[in-house]
């Protein structure tokens, strides 16, 4: 038995995914906008989202609109803005109790669909702009969320070495935006990219849940009908690193943040992806990965070490919390465990404990309908078709050439390094 069904039909400028399953006590609808990462569009789209779910034409102010929420037995809308790859995604998700479960019959699912079509085609506007207080709290907001990043000394070192790395591609720009272009946004300009985004960006939506698909087709035809478009594609270019870079940058703090990034020229559309994962598993992705156990426990040089992939852009990044005086230290054995990766050097008990890992963290994403939704979601960003039990049996069916001959492709591009006053040593 499938481990998920999914079902897509095109259906007037949308793909609808059915996902049939009576796991959660809710049903979850998913609407996901994709348009390629560009400097002037991030900002718009990381407002937009937030101005939509804020009031509706119908439900004029956040008080008005969240009561009724609250009417649908605690329905919940969230909306929010990511990156994968070089593509900007804006996502709203609504969930809401199975009508199943209630004690008398009440059209909820539809409520719901009629809900979410509401804030994404009826929203709080007039002669062609936003409603003008709506804009300027959620711009208030947003310049807050992207002033934050400076304190949040993770975050920030994170998206520092992003910069750095990716200066001359999309990719360096923040999902939530540039905080100099926030005020410049006014309710018309906003409105006018309101209705460009919904012309020409790839649309999907999710329907998970305990639902008849005829029924939750019809509600569909009567909610969402968009024009026909070809949404606008990224190629995926192989960046050649000529040289790695090393910066450093100097702030007020006491524990130094080192981020070290690789291109690895492996992206999901790729054959060798779950060799990947799999190398990125032993690396530094779990508490047995080498840097968890050499960098942090026997050299005892970080507070925290690990790695992560970014699956659509070729990126594998080291995220660690050391003292200054420590720099070059851990950089040095950072790289011996790469090295040692390339080499081969992992025992067969490596191999079977991340393979186990890596399927359970999967399985366990799954759990929740917008963990699921997730996971799915990276097939439209890839233009792939790879169910979860493909997804399953290609990571058990990794071997230890495979992962060595991933080391192959992966190239150091830039260190870099946050620290106080200290100077490192």
């Amino acid at each position: 038995m499938a481990v998920v069904t999914e079902r897509t039909i095109k259906h007037q400028g949308v793909t609808v995914h059915f996902v049939p399953t009576s796991k959660y006590k809710t049903n979850t609808l998913v609407w996901k906008m994709k348009a390629p990462l560009k400097e002037e569009t991030v900002t718009l789209r990381a407002l937009l989202p937030n101005v939509l779910q804020s009031n509706t034409e119908t439900f004029p102010t956040s008080t008005a609109f969240r009561n009724h929420l609250d009417g649908l037995y605690g329905a919940s809308l969230f909306a929010d803005v990511g990156k994968k790859g070089e593509y900007h995604i804006m996502s709203f998700q609504m969930e809401m109790v199975n009508e199943k479960y209630l004690s008398h019959k009440e059209p909820l699912l539809e409520q719901a669909f009629g809900l979410l079509a509401e804030v994404l085609t009826k929203p709080n506007a007039k002669g062609g702009q936003f409603d003008s207080n709506t804009v300027a709290k959620e711009k208030r907001a947003l310049k807050q969320r992207l002033e934050s990043i400076y304190d949040d000394k993770m975050r920030y070192s994170s998206l520092r070495l992003t910069q750095e790395m990716c200066v001359e591609e999309n990719y360096r720009l923040d999902a939530n935006g540039i905080a100099d272009r926030v005020e410049e946004i006014t309710p018309e300009s906003l409105y006018a990219y309101y209705e460009r985004a919904f012309a020409e960006d790839e649309l999907d939506l999710y329907v998970i849940g305990d639902i008849e698909e005829e029924h939750a087709m019809d509600v569909v035809n009567r909610y969402f009908q968009f024009g026909e478009r070809k949404p606008e594609s990224v190629s995926y270019i192989n960046h050649q690193v000529q040289e790695a870079k090393e910066l450093q940058e100097i702030q007020d703090i006491k524990q130094g943040k080192l981020n070290i990034g690789y291109r690895t020229n492996i992206t999901y559309k790729d054959p060798d992806y779950f060799a990947l994962q799999m190398f990125n598993g032993i690396f530094g992705a779990f508490s047995h990965s080498k840097l968890f156990i050499n960098v942090r426990e026997k050299a005892s040089l970080a507070y925290y070490a690990a790695s992560r992939l970014e699956s659509h852009k070729g990126l594998l990044m080291v995220m660690s919390g050391i003292d200054n005086k420590n720099y070059e230290q851990a950089v040095t054995i950072i790289k011996e465990q790469m090295e040692a990766m390339k080499r081969g050097d992992f025992t067969e008990q490596e191999i079977v404990q991340t393979k186990a890992i890596i399927k359970n963290q999967l399985l366990e994403t799954i759990d929740t309908s917008r963990g699921l939704t997730e996971v799915l979601y990276h097939n439209v960003v890839a233009d792939q078709d790879i169910t979860l039990d493909e997804w399953l049996r290609r990571v058990d069916e990794v071997t230890r050439e495979e992962i060595i001959a991933c080391g192959e492709k992966i190239v150091l591009d830039t260190i870099y390094f946050l620290h106080g006053m200290e100077v490192a040593e």
